[in-house]
């Protein structure tokens, strides 16, 4: 029987069980795992998956567990030493954390990576850095950053899909001058802020900043010119409310019809579908460069998974996560989802996905910036409050000092 743990009776249960999952009791002959989930809009399909799961391994009970914040409450069972059998994360620093310590199982050579775009494998290696040897999680859906776009008005506009910065810079200009809202940006919350700012900065940045940063063979100063810059002009094509305007405010108003552009990830377009069904949307990368062929996708591994090294539980806990790798549960978190696929040669056939296609088949893709860098920088408040004050020097220096500060600490 399932068991989806949330809030405070979750918290109850890890101090009275000694970890819902990884106490390892067995009640009955059967097997309790926990499944940490970082992602609470996974609920739903992650339930229907380990209903189907329990219905063939009968002996094992799997309880799902997706608390709000979840990545906090994870790093506090980990100083505890309280910690889940299986988990599903973002390709963010916390599983540069957990890979690190030495927690999460190796699947470097693993069968479960076979097939998987080398694009998130180097993602995830990165994570780790080069004192970590081997790959300790799977990755499982992508996102990406978009452009996502109100196709009516694109053709009222008589535009196109552009391919280059000016092209994009043109759009916007015209959109403007026909009383159109070009940019419907929501900066009232400060982490989609960080969406034109990965978009840019993952395009223009050099290759291994975070690594060489930390080295100091790198700087926002000296490498984050072009990208501030070009991300402060976008902010010239925003709207007037655009400071007080939330997220959830935001796809009210773009499903409904205000604004041409909605600079947003994949994960927007459910949301944007619940509050207007016959919203007629496409998706674009942004085009950072004047050459085409030099801009790429921002995305990034949205899920991986993997087990806990010392689970007491490891055969159970391995047949949870090979089952859901399988076809069908990676087609049904997909389509629920709305997510990519990091498997080579699967690619979004949703129409409204279709612009990204090209990408993906490709292989132009790279990472989100700010999942490397360092945990308690705060940089989607730095980058919030750059978007008001729009110093670019002051900020730049603001971004190096406060990386600086947290690699100090360690």
């Amino acid at each position: 029987m399932k068991r989806v743990l949330v809030g405070m009776s979750a918290l109850m249960c890890t101090f009275l069980l000694t970890g819902c999952g990884s106490s390892g009791a067995k009640e009955d002959d059967v097997v309790h795992l926990e499944f940490f989930s970082n992602k609470s809009e996974s609920i739903g399909t992650y339930e229907g998956m380990i209903e189907k799961f329990e219905k063939e391994h009968p002996d094992i009970d799997v309880s799902l567990y997706a608390p709000p914040e979840a990545e906090t409450v994870l790093r506090t069972r980990l100083v505890k030493n309280d910690l889940p059998d299986v988990v599903s994360l973002g390709g963010n620093a916390l599983y540069s954390e957990l890979a690190q310590a030495g927690i999460l199982t190796n699947y470097e050579n693993s069968s479960l990576l076979n097939g998987i775009q080398p694009a998130y494998i180097d993602m995830l290696e990165e994570l780790e850095g080069s004192e970590t040897k081997g790959i300790h999680g799977i990755p499982y859906a992508a996102n990406a950053n978009a452009v996502i776009y109100n196709k009516d008005k694109m053709k009222e506009l008589n535009g196109k899909v552009p391919e280059t910065w000016d092209e994009f810079i043109a759009l916007l200009e015209k959109a403007q001058d026909a009383g159109e809202i070009p940019i419907y940006f929501t900066l009232k919350d400060a982490w989609t802020g960080l969406i034109p700012w990965n978009a840019v900065g993952g395009n223009l940045q050099p290759d291994s900043f975070a690594e060489k940063k930390s080295n100091g063979e790198a700087s926002f100063e000296s490498d984050y010119e072009e990208t501030a810059q070009k991300t402060k002009q976008l902010l010239n094509y925003g709207h007037k409310h655009m400071y007080g305007m939330a997220y959830n405010e935001g796809n009210n108003a773009f499903a409904n019809g205000e604004g041409l552009f909605y600079l947003q990830g994949n994960w927007a377009i459910p949301e944007l579908l619940k509050v207007n069904p016959e919203a007629n949307l496409g998706v674009f990368p942004l085009p950072v460069s004047n050459n085409p062929k030099e801009n790429e996708l921002v995305s990034g591994v949205d899920v991986l998974l993997s087990t806990l090294k010392d689970s007491k539980h490891p055969k159970e806990a391995e047949m949870f996560l090979e089952f859901m790798t399988e076809e069908a549960q990676s087609e049904q978190y997909m389509e629920e989802q709305f997510a990519f696929s990091v498997l080579e040669g699967l690619y979004p056939s949703d129409p409204k996905l279709a612009g990204f296609r090209e990408n993906f088949e490709s292989g132009r893709i790279t990472s989100f910036p700010d999942h490397y860098y360092p945990v308690g920088m705060g940089a989607e408040n730095l980058i919030q409050e750059f978007y008001y004050r729009k110093n670019v020097d002051a900020f730049l220096k603001k971004m190096d000092n406060e990386w600086d500060k947290i690699v100090r600490r360690r």
